[in-house]
């Protein structure tokens, strides 16, 4: 198990984020947002030796209405949910879900290659793959002391 550094200042950005969220109010400041959507999909990171992996979860939208861009070292996602039209003879009683734009951007670290990003998209599953380049391995250089 990996120890983590507590930091404080982090849990107050997310509880900030949180209650952002619950009002419907974009995260303003932050490095990940680039503008402002109607929603944000909710979005999983993963990190193995070979890759990230990022999992966007965005039911009820149409694979041709999401667009996946880098630019610059930022990953930005980008997409429509479509509202039902109302039709007559059905009453709603609540509408809890969001519909509208959304935008989510991340900045990818250097070890990345940008050109080989991959997406797949199912079951309302946006998966991207982005493969890590070669690190450069330290070297051991041994001084002789005389």
């Amino acid at each position: 198990m990996a120890l983590v550094k507590w930091d404080p200042w982090r849990e107050i950005e997310d509880v900030f984020d949180r209650y952002n969220r619950a009002v419907g109010l974009p995260r303003s400041g932050s490095r990940e947002v680039m503008t402002a959507g109607d929603w944000s999909p909710r979005v999983d990171i993963v990190e193995n030796d070979n890759e990230f992996v990022i999992k966007a979860e965005i039911p009820e939208v149409k694979k041709e209405d999401v667009k996946v861009s880098v630019d610059n070292g930022v990953l930005t996602l980008k997409g429509e949910r479509k509202q039902e039209k109302e039709e007559k003879g059905k009453k709603f009683h609540r509408v809890e879900r969001y519909f509208g734009s959304f935008t989510r951007s991340f900045t990818l670290p250097e070890n990345v290659d940008e050109s080989k990003v991959k997406a797949s998209f199912k079951d309302g599953m946006l998966s991207l793959q982005i493969p890590k380049t070669e690190k450069a391995k330290p070297k051991t250089i041994e001084v002789k002391i005389d």
